[in-house]
């Protein structure tokens, strides 16, 4: 592993970045699992220690060179489905977020040490963010040299397009933190057509002063901005090339790499983009010639080849998939293959999200929460590989993360209550045989957790009737208001280390909306108010407003159950150098790969 060499930087309190939404998928443990436990505890404290913000001096490549790395090659992905997105402005899901890391630059992005520390630094901007007038105003110059794929010169004009575009309702399932910041709740309304009816945010909102220089202006202090601007959602799509909704399948590349060919359902392939310049970037690496995705692999058989390592597969990897829960203990058993793995916490709390508007009394919630049985859960995406019982909706990776916190009672009845359960629908006057619509992934954990649900359910009193979702439109589906289903299962995850990002996107009741993550369409005054009210304080005391709006989510609305928080296993072929957890994607640290053979 190599130390980031020795740069200039500024410490700012808010904390690190992580994910968004969990489309991830390990057997009983072998025993031999006090090493991996204690690693995961220590990547959850990095990911929530407090972030530093980049100087120029930081900003500058090219990336620290990784001991060993060899040039050439192919890396090969297997994955089971396709990637949500292409389109930066539609990417919020955790598999789109790590292919924009190959393809995509933003305005900033993360640096990370070999001790999963993180640095925010410029990506095609100079630095991370020059701040005024208290906080309300962020300035950003751009490097020299920074093209797209097809060498045209990317300007303040292109950065302008990338968020103006995100008013329209060409754009609908990305993040909308930055929108909402420039505009407030109904954004759109500020630009309904976007950029592409020739109308513009006013300058006092965000301005171009010349071709280098982009100026946001906030009506508050935004001290968290550089992290949002690091999301994959804000990654730049130039103007003369934005193909509308066209451009989800065809995205120009910034980053080191470009589609050279994408058949939908099969297969993927990108190459080095030659337009990218190393000195402009300090963070990635084009270690590799390219990277053939193939689609089509499930979960199973992705772990099958990689524990095989024959062949192509020493070259190979998983993308966002975990090792297959049946296959763990095959995984940790085995020396040899144990050691090409990573294990770390993700971000996510997996949760079952309850459709307030068709489930509307809370008693029948909470009976629903008691009914679940978390450890089962638990089991079928890997045991203590995959996952711990989860008290409330506040990962480990936040600050202030408190490991007591438990109003259902799960650490001591893991597997549910069902008595508890049935005197809450009994007082509710639920009948038997009422029926719930339960809408689930098509995958291998969704399949397994549906299972269980459904006769978790069955056993106090409903008719579940479960409907199979594709797992690249899941969220999609979800998303909108008017889903026609009661509950499903959903992972979301911090976007940086702030319960802003968890109770912001997911419980304001203001954004109710298609394409917005609130799936239970909460929408609670007090919640409401709260947020607006620690959105403005010092992170010490936003915080304890924050866990005030955590415990009224949790234990007087209650619109989503927590099951639990999610860990990473991965596996990746013998042939491939340079792969680590990345306490940022909580992924292999996709930025630096090379093949050791090439």
């Amino acid at each position: 592993m190599n130390p980031i060499r020795s740069r200039s930087a500024r410490v700012i309190v808010v904390a690190a970045a992580a994910g968004s939404l969990a489309l991830t998928g390990c057997s009983k443990d072998s025993g031999k699992d006090a090493k991996d436990e204690s690693k995961s505890q220590k990547d959850a404290a990095s990911q929530s220690k407090p972030v530093v913000y980049g100087e120029a001096a930081a900003s500058n490549g090219p990336a620290a060179e990784v001991p060993g790395a060899k040039p050439g090659g192919t890396i090969n992905i297997y994955t089971q489905s396709d990637l949500s997105h292409m389109d930066p402005g539609q990417i919020y899901v955790s598999d789109a977020g790590q292919f924009a890391n190959l393809v995509h630059r933003k305005l900033t992005n993360y640096q990370e040490d070999d001790k999963g520390n993180l640095t925010v630094v410029g990506d095609i901007a100079t630095d991370a963010g020059k701040s005024s007038n208290g906080g309300k105003t962020w300035t950003y110059t751009l490097k020299d040299g920074i093209k797209d794929e097809d060498g045209n010169a990317i300007t303040s004009a292109d950065v302008r397009h990338t968020f103006e575009r995100q008013y329209s309702k060409v754009i609908f399932d990305g993040p909308s933190f930055v929108q909402t910041w420039l505009s407030g709740s109904d954004y759109r309304k500020a630009l309904p057509d976007g950029p592409y009816k020739g109308k513009h945010l006013p300058d006092s909102v965000l301005s171009t002063p010349d071709e280098k220089t982009i100026v946001f202006n906030f009506d508050k202090p935004r001290p968290d901005l550089p992290q949002a601007l690091s999301m994959a959602g804000y990654a730049i799509v130039p103007e003369k090339a934005d193909t509308k909704e066209k451009y989800d399948k065809a995205p120009k590349a910034l980053g080191p790499y470009k589609i050279a060919e994408y058949k939908s359902g099969k297969s993927l392939k990108l190459v080095k983009n030659t337009n990218w310049d190393p000195k402009t970037d300090s963070v990635r690496h084009q270690y590799v010639d390219g990277y053939d995705f193939t689609t089509t692999i499930d979960q199973p058989s992705q772990t099958k080849r990689l524990i095989a390592d024959q062949g192509e597969a020493k070259n190979a990897m998983q993308f966002t998939d975990s090792v297959d829960p049946a296959q763990t203990s095959s995984v940790i058993r085995d020396a040899s293959v144990n050691k090409r793995t990573i294990k770390g916490y993700q971000p996510y709390v997996w949760q079952m999200s309850f459709n307030l508007d068709r489930l509307k009394d809370k008693k029948v919630r909470d009976a629903i929460t008691y009914a679940i049985p978390n450890q089962s859960m638990i089991q079928a995406d890997g045991g203590k590989y995959g996952g711990e019982l989860a008290g409330g909706l506040f990962a480990p990776t936040l600050p202030g993360y408190d490991a007591t916190y438990d109003p259902f009672g799960k650490l001591k009845k893991p597997n549910g209550d069902p008595a508890k359960a049935k005197a809450l629908l009994k007082e509710a006057g639920v009948a038997k045989g009422t029926k719930l619509t339960y809408a689930y992934s098509n995958t291998p954990r969704g399949q397994k957790q549906m299972v269980i649900i459904k006769d978790a359910l069955a056993k106090i009193g409903f008719d579940v009737q479960a409907k199979e979702i594709d797992r690249a439109t899941f969220y999609e589906q979800i998303g909108k208001v008017d889903n026609g289903f009661d509950l499903y299962m959903t992972g979301w995850g911090q976007d940086w280390a702030s319960q802003s990002t968890v109770v912001t996107p997911v419980y304001d009741g203001t954004l109710v909306a298609d394409g917005q993550p609130n799936y239970s369409h909460i929408n609670d005054s007090k919640v409401n108010s709260l947020i607006q009210e620690a959105l403005v304080l010092e992170p010490e005391a936003a915080a304890k407003k924050w866990e005030e709006a955590h415990k009224r989510i949790v234990e007087e609305i209650n619109p989503a159950a927590p099951v639990y928080y999610s860990k990473q296993l991965q596996l990746f072929g013998s042939n491939i150098g340079g792969a680590r957890y990345s306490t940022n994607s909580s992924y292999i640290d996709i930025n630096r790969l090379y093949l050791k053979k090439p």
